[in-house]
């Protein structure tokens, strides 16, 4: 099979670019990055030489990779392998680290290598998401597993230590989130205005939301969106289209599959 490889700057998380790659015969000759790397072997198995040592990737393995550190790589056997990666700008990663280390600085990084499917298989899914999101597309979800992630992966190598987040929204905060979004309902909303109309920074928020009210503030949208539509559908006698657009769904296909999901039938059934 043809070696390929293919680059997108994500739309949802300004400075994070995705990559994914199918490599048989490339080798990644001795080279270093000024971005951080979180990458995953998905297929095959990558041999990669690092501080001296050979490592063997495999579909599981999660490689945390830092600034400046030389490495190489090449595939194992006469077997191709996949590669997807995770590209965070410096800039990126000092704001995670505020987020989700609770500090001013985010902790020096190093290099680690760990084995967790489970984990391996959200990050690949959140990778799929973010490579896959049309324009317009609403990235409340994606963000909110970034973050849910990255702090997952982080605590687990022990870089940062987990920040405990005690207590709920307040009522003035959960009322402010709730006339946001009605009055906002056919916009996108993001996590960083929910966040913003609580002064809150974004993992925390997402933390204190969910205390609150149970859901994550995405499903929690969403069945919002799903309510109105039926009460739209019920007293008016505005098309399916008209529908969802006005409760906030950037396709009609998309809003179709949120409502069956949710209530065992189409919307034009309803």
């Amino acid at each position: 099979m043809k070696d390929r490889v293919e680059y997108k700057r994500s739309n949802e998380i300004p400075g994070l670019v995705l990559s994914e790659a199918r490599f048989s015969d490339f080798r990644f000759e001795r080279h270093y990055h000024l971005d951080y790397h979180v990458a995953l072997v998905t297929e095959g198995v990558q041999r990669q030489g690092f501080h001296g040592e050979t490592l063997l990737l495999t579909p599981g393995s999660i490689q945390l990779m830092p600034l400046g550190e030389v490495h190489d790589g090449i595939s194992a056997g006469d077997e191709s392998y996949t590669l997807k990666t995770f590209r965070l700008s410096p800039q990126l990663l000092n704001g995670l680290g505020e987020e989700i280390s609770g500090q001013d600085r985010f902790p020096a990084l190093g290099g680690a290598v760990i084995q967790d499917s489970s984990l391996a298989g959200h990050l690949c899914r959140l990778h799929d998401a973010l490579r896959a999101a049309p324009p317009g597309s609403e990235p409340m979800k994606v963000q909110s597993e970034w973050l849910t992630l990255l702090d997952r992966l982080f605590v687990q190598t022990r870089m940062v230590k987990p920040q405990f987040v005690k207590g709920t929204l307040t009522q003035v905060q959960w009322q402010r989130v709730r006339d946001y979004c009605d009055a906002h309902l056919a916009e996108k909303i993001t996590l960083e205005e929910l966040a913003a109309i609580c002064n809150l920074e974004r993992f925390h928020f997402l933390k204190l939301f969910k205390q609150t009210v149970g859901m994550t503030p995405h499903a929690w949208l969403v069945r919002l969106r799903l309510e109105r539509a039926c009460s739209l559908l019920s007293h008016t006698d505005r098309c399916l289209t008209q529908v969802a657009q006005e409760v906030g769904f950037y396709d009609q296909s998309h809003f179709n599959r949120a409502f069956r999901q949710a209530f065992g039938v189409s919307p034009s059934r309803y």
